[in-house]
C-alpha cells in the first residue's frame, strides 16, 4: 500500500512514518518544514511541499492509495497562515485525492472544534464552536471534508484529544521544564476537573486501522482519546511522583488568571492560547464508544501513563532539547514569555 502523510516532519508525522514503515507500507512524506536527517533515515520519500501549493502536491499524490492528512498550522501561527493551510490546504489534498482515485483519506481534525463544551462526555454530534483561529479553521476544514464525501471520496475524520508521547514538546515542554527544575506548577482552578488526553501511539494505531478499511461506515467522524483518565490533580500527581522533583500543584482562582493570560496572549507575551486556558479548569472528555465499535480500536495508555512516557523521554534527551531553541511546532519547545518570568517565583 502506498501511503502519503502530510505534516510528515511533525510530531505525529514522525510516529506515523515509523509505524507505517514497520507495517511494510511504502511511505511518502510531505511537509513545509525540514526533516531531521537522523530521525528520518530510511523512512520513505521526503518531499518539501507546502499543502497550499497544489501543483507540487499533485505530483506527490498521484499514484497514492491512502492519504493521512495531518498537516496543520498550529495556534501560534498567524491567523492567515492558519486558515490558508488548514482550510485551503485541506481542499487541495481532497481535490487531488478525488482526481487520482485515492482509496481513503484520513483527516486529522481536533476536539478543539467543540470549543468549551457545556456537557460531557462530548459526542460527535455535539455543537462545534471553535475558539480562536485554530478551532475555527478545523471546523471549516471538516466542512470541506463533508463536501468531498458527497462527491464520493472516502474520508475518515478523526478528532483526537490533545495527544502526547515521546518527542512531543510544544506547550508540554513548558510543563516538563518546570517539573525538571522542581517548580510549583500554577493551576487554573482547583485541578479537580477531568481532562482527557491521548497517547500518540494509540492515535497512530487508530489512523492505521482507518487507513486499511474500505468500509463505508468509516466515512464518518470519530473522537479519539484515552479511556482511562483522572482529574488534572490526580494525573499530574502521578507524574510528579515519577519525576521525584519536588513539584506540586499551586491552584489559582480561574477568572483573574484567565483575564491575565488573555491580555498576555494579545500582546504576544504568552504561548498559551485561548482554548488552552479556557478549558484548563473545566471538564474536557469525549466519548470514544463510536470508534471502538466501528473500528474495533482500543486505547492502551491512560492519561498518567502517557504523561510519564513523555516526561521520561524528555528527561533522557534534556540536553539535546535545550540545544534546539524554540519554535512554533510540537517538535520544539515554545518560548515561555511571561511564564518564564513567573517561573522564577515558583
Amino acid at each position: 500500500m502506498k501511503v502519503l502523510i502530510t505534516g510528515g516532519a511533525g510530531f505525529l508525522g514522525l510516529h506515523l512514518a515509523r509505524f507505517f514503515k514497520q507495517k511494510g507500507q511504502q511511505i511518502t512524506l510531505v511537509d513545509i518544514a525540514p526533516y531531521p536527517e537522523s530521525e528520518y533515515k530510511n523512512l520513505g520519500s521526503l518531499l518539501t511541499i507546502d499543502v497550499r501549493d497544489k501543483a507540487k502536491l499533485s505530483r506527490a499524490i498521484k499514484g497514492q492509495d491512502v492519504i493521512v492528512h495531518a498537516a496543520a498550522a498550529l495556534p501560534l501561527w498567524s491567523r492567515e497562515d492558519i486558515f490558508t493551510t488548514n482550510v485551503n490546504g485541506t481542499k487541495n489534498v481532497l481535490d487531488l485525492a478525488l482526481k487520482f482515485g485515492v482509496k481513503r483519506v484520513v483527516y486529522i481534525s481536533s476536539t478543539a472544534v467543540y470549543g468549551v463544551p457545556k456537557k460531557h462526555p462530548i459526542v460527535e454530534t455535539d455543537p462545534m464552536i471553535g475558539v480562536g483561529a485554530y478551532g475555527e479553521s478545523k471546523i471549516e476544514a471538516e466542512a470541506v471534508c463533508h463536501q468531498y464525501l458527497k462527491k464520493g471520496l472516502p474520508v475518515t475524520i478523526l478528532r483526537p484529544k490533545t495527544f502526547i508521547g515521546t518527542e512531543r514538546l510544544g506547550v508540554f515542554e513548558i510543563l516538563f521544564d518546570w517539573i525538571h527544575d522542581g517548580k510549583k506548577i500554577p493551576m487554573i482552578g482547583s485541578g479537580q476537573n477531568h481532562y482527557q488526553l491521548l497517547d500518540v501511539d494509540d492515535l497512530v494505531n487508530a489512523i492505521y486501522l482507518a487507513s486499511l478499511s474500505r468500509d463505508k461506515k468509516l466515512n464518518d467522524v470519530f473522537n479519539v482519546a484515552a479511556e482511562k483518565f483522572g482529574t488534572v490533580d490526580s494525573d499530574l500527581r502521578e507524574l510528579f511522583n515519577y519525576a521525584n522533583s519536588g513539584s506540586r500543584l499551586r491552584p489559582f482562582p480561574a477568572k483573574p488568571i484567565k483575564l491575565a493570560l488573555r491580555f498576555f496572549e494579545a500582546v504576544g507575551l504568552s504561548p498559551l492560547y485561548q482554548w488552552v486556558y479556557d478549558t484548563a479548569d473545566r471538564d474536557s472528555f469525549a466519548s470514544i464508544e463510536k470508534i471502538k465499535k466501528t473500528l474495533h480500536w482500543q486505547p492502551k495508555f491512560s492519561n498518567s501513563q502517557a504523561l510519564i512516557k513523555s516526561f521520561a523521554w524528555y528527561q533522557k534527551h534534556y540536553s539535546q532539547i535545550k540545544a534546539r531553541g524554540s519554535g512554533v511546532s510540537h517538535t520544539v519547545g515554545w518560548k515561555q514569555g511571561v511564564l518564564g518570568l513567573a517561573k522564577r517565583f515558583m
